[in-house]
């Protein structure tokens, strides 16, 4: 039985890193170029894997080339697939990272297969014995099945719904959260207009705020830790809001300090930032060591 499932899209990526964005009409220099697994559930997996916790993953791919490297790569980790589902006739999802100079990701692609899991696809099996289920953007019906199944089976909820968090309704899956990770606009669509967590739906609960380059918030319903971040020079931002949220998950899981548990988070963003690609998660060892040289 694995401890933590993630669930959400698994993406193939390919990162091109150039040396500016170009004006219309102009061109840009490809500087590298990167091919690798991604997607934000897939990514948390990976991450959790490597801090040596037993991860699965519910998601979906196309039954192609790009399908079964993504398959390989997680498997490669250690990541559990009996939640994956194979989609005939569909391509996997492709996602085209285009990063500037300053490490800022701009992102084209397609969703091929990443949403092909339906609430009627999801084995109630693969939840059923987990300690953790973490949500990540995905078909509202199908969050709110899994985080139903989560509670059933006594397993705590954590969710980082994303960008598209004001244009589709988890209200379901939200009221099944446990923890809720969202940066400054995002906090804005769920708690109120001007993101006060006391006296908001969410005060009974845990909710992380990630303020960027300028580190995280998290409010808990006794308290609220702030921490201000790493100074870095970022590379590719990619996958730094992944390792965060694994990093974040991983502490709580085994002592359940938010303190700790956001330092440890923030130090994790920074380290991924650092490196080209989504994968870039570091292990406990190395975040260890980064903290270690802070002080």
């Amino acid at each position: 039985m694995v401890r933590v499932v993630a669930a959400g899209h698994v993406n193939w990526d390919v990162t091109l890193r150039v040396d500016d964005l170009p004006e219309p009409d102009g061109e840009a220099e490809i500087v590298s170029q990167l091919r690798s697994g991604g997607g934000s559930a897939a990514n948390v997996a990976v991450a959790l894997a490597g801090f040596d916790v037993e991860t699965g993953l519910v998601g979906s791919v196309g039954d192609d080339e790009h399908g079964l490297l993504a398959q390989r790569e997680l498997q490669d980790a250690g990541v559990g697939l009996d939640g994956l589902r194979v989609v005939d006739g569909l391509e996997t999802s492709v996602k085209y990272l285009v990063v500037d100079g300053d490490g800022e990701v701009m992102v084209l692609g397609n969703d091929g297969a990443n949403e092909a899991v339906g609430p009627e696809d999801v084995d109630p099996d693969v939840v059923a014995g987990c300690d953790h289920l973490h949500l990540t953007s995905q078909r509202p019906a199908t969050a709110d099945r899994l985080a139903e199944l989560a509670d059933d089976a006594g397993a705590t909820v954590s969710f980082d719904p994303g960008r598209r968090l004001g244009d589709r309704d988890f209200s379901a899956a939200l009221d099944r959260t446990d923890v809720l990770f969202v940066n400054d606009n995002e906090a804005e669509a769920v708690l109120d207009e001007e993101a006060a967590y006391p006296g908001s739906d969410f005060s009974d609960r845990v909710v992380v705020v990630k303020h960027g380059s300028e580190g995280a918030t998290v409010h808990t319903p006794s308290a609220s830790y702030s921490h201000p971040g790493f100074d870095i020079e970022p590379v590719d931002t990619t996958g730094a809001g992944d390792a965060f949220a694994a990093g974040f998950v991983a502490v709580l899981l085994s002592d359940d300090d938010h303190e700790r548990a956001l330092e440890f988070a923030n130090a994790c963003g920074a380290l991924a930032a650092q490196h080209e690609g989504a994968r870039t998660a570091p292990t406990r060892p190395e975040v260890r060591s980064f903290l270690d040289g802070q002080f």
